[in-house]
C-alpha cells in the first residue's frame, strides 16, 4: 500500500508519507474524549517535512530532527474576545523528526504519532505532562 511503511525483519519498507502521518493525527483526534474534542474545531492540524531555521532559532533548537512537533498558537486560557482577526491555531507536526524517532526507538508509528499529536494538543489547552500522559492514557483506553 503507498505511503504505508511495512517493516520486515533485516530491512525497511517504504517510509510514510505526510497522508498517513495526518491521518493517523486525525485517527487519534476522534479517539479524544468530547470536552476535548468540541474545543479543537478551528485548529489546523499540518504535517510539514521538518522545521524551518526559523522555528528552530525561536525555539534554541539546532537540528530539525529534534523538534517532532509543534503548537502555534496562545492556549484556550489565554485566548480572549480581543484575539479576533488573528491567524488560527495550529499544530504542526513534522514527518522527518518522526520517521527518525520511529526507526531509533522502534515504537510502533501509531502510538509515535498520537503521542506527538496529543502533546501539542495538550498545549492548545496549557495542560501539564502530567495531564497530557492522562489525556494519551484516555484515547488508548478509547481505542476500537
Amino acid at each position: 500500500m503507498s505511503g504505508q511503511a511495512t517493516m520486515h525483519e533485516g530491512g525497511r519498507g517504504e517510509a510514510p508519507d505526510a497522508d498517513t502521518i495526518e491521518a493517523i493525527c486525525r485517527a487519534t483526534i476522534a479517539k479524544l474524549p468530547a470536552q476535548f474534542a468540541e474545543h479543537l474545531g478551528d485548529i489546523v492540524f499540518a504535517v510539514e517535512e521538518y522545521a524551518d531555521d526559523e522555528t528552530l532559532a525561536a525555539l534554541g533548537l539546532e537540528h530539525p530532527l529534534d523538534l517532532s512537533g509543534l503548537y502555534h498558537g496562545r492556549p484556550l486560557g489565554e485566548k480572549s474576545s480581543m484575539d479576533s482577526g488573528t491567524m488560527p491555531d495550529r499544530i504542526v507536526l513534522y514527518r522527518r523528526a518522526i520517521l527518525e524517532e520511529w526507526i531509533e526507538t522502534g515504537v510502533r508509528l501509531d502510538d509515535l504519532v498520537a503521542h506527538v499529536t496529543i502533546h501539542e494538543i495538550g498545549h492548545h489547552f496549557g495542560l501539564s505532562d502530567d495531564d497530557m500522559h492522562a489525556l494519551e492514557d484516555s484515547a488508548e483506553d478509547r481505542a476500537p
